[in-house]
């Protein structure tokens, strides 16, 4: 995900919605990248990133299915 970073971040800026599925803790990483991903090529400081991704899943386009 990090190395192909800037590109997921042009698909999520362009509407994308992201599934993610499998063990707790690859959720719990999942989610430390697309915060990572989110700050630095969304220009947002981690906090900002933050509630980004809470809208994202608000909205229905972050849905998760871990286990």
């Amino acid at each position: 995900m990090r190395e192909a970073g800037r590109d997921l971040w042009s698909w999520i800026a362009e509407g994308a919605h992201i599934y993610v599925c499998g063990a707790i803790a690859m959720g719990k990483d999942v989610e430390r990248a697309l915060l990572d991903i989110i700050a630095e090529h969304g220009a947002r400081s981690l906090e900002q990133a933050g509630v980004f991704l809470a809208e994202l899943k608000k909205s229905g386009r972050h849905q998760t299915d871990v286990y």
